[in-house]
């Protein structure tokens, strides 16, 4: 599904990518961690096609990244630390603006909306400002808002920052839900910071260090309490 070669990004002087050679199959989901610095937000962004590589090749689904962005951007869902949702609108509201832009046929939208607000638990919630939620009832209108064009790939760059311990447990449900590691799941990344929470979520572990893939398996052959070490080992740096 996609195919990361010699892949490189320099700010400036500034390397931040040194080569990065990766490939995911359909419906993995891969946690991607690596000290801050180490390029996990970086390759995302490249991938969602917001930033260019400075040399490299970048496959997805069978299109180049970023020659045919278009054709890519149309498979991918993506959900951030930030929301990107607009507060003075309804749950409702924000969900027909954006099945607007994903070019969802007019007879569909509305309950396409409806289907994804039930399914992140915000019905009863849909014609609230989307400023009167909690950082946790925001991050699960995120994930509907990347859902609702019922993409092949989802993107999650750090959801779980400023959340509680609650509200984080209720995002673990609902990305063990619209992942689900079996044949013909969706395939996802996500970078996270919790060695914990990404051994129990993902299906593989990729850690960056120094702007490469330092370490990559799947988690099936790891146990939870290797991975601290295996991750101090690979970056040098202590585990979360």
């Amino acid at each position: 599904m996609i195919v990361i070669d010699k892949l490189t990004k320099a700010f400036g002087y500034y390397p931040v990518l040194r080569g990065i050679d990766l490939t995911v199959e359909r419906g993995q989901f891969v946690g991607l961690l690596g000290p801050n610095g180490s390029g996990k937000t970086t390759l995302l962004r490249i991938l969602a096609g917001l930033s260019k590589p400075t040399t490299g090749r970048v496959t997805i689904g069978g299109w180049q990244v970023p020659e045919e962005i278009a054709a890519v951007q149309r498979q991918i869902g993506i959900v951030s630390h930030l929301p990107l949702l607009y507060d003075t609108l309804t749950a409702e509201e924000n969900l027909l603006f954006f099945a607007r832009l994903y070019n969802l046929p007019t007879s569909e939208r509305a309950d396409r909306a409806h289907t994804m607000l039930k399914r992140v638990g915000l019905e009863k919630r849909s014609r609230d400002l989307v400023q009167t939620y909690s950082r946790g009832m925001q991050q699960r209108l995120a994930i509907a808002r990347a859902l609702l064009h019922d993409p092949a790939i989802l993107f999650v760059d750090a959801p779980y920052t400023g959340l509680d311990q609650d509200a984080s447990a209720l995002l673990d449900e609902l990305l063990r839900e619209v992942t689900g590691i079996t044949e013909g799941a969706r395939t996802a990344i996500m970078t996270t910071h919790d060695l914990r929470r990404a051994y129990n979520l993902t299906s593989h572990i990729v850690i960056l260090s120094r702007g490469k893939v330092g370490y990559y398996d799947t988690t099936a052959t790891l146990s939870v309490n290797d991975l601290p070490q295996i991750y101090a080992t690979t970056t040098g740096a202590a585990a979360a």
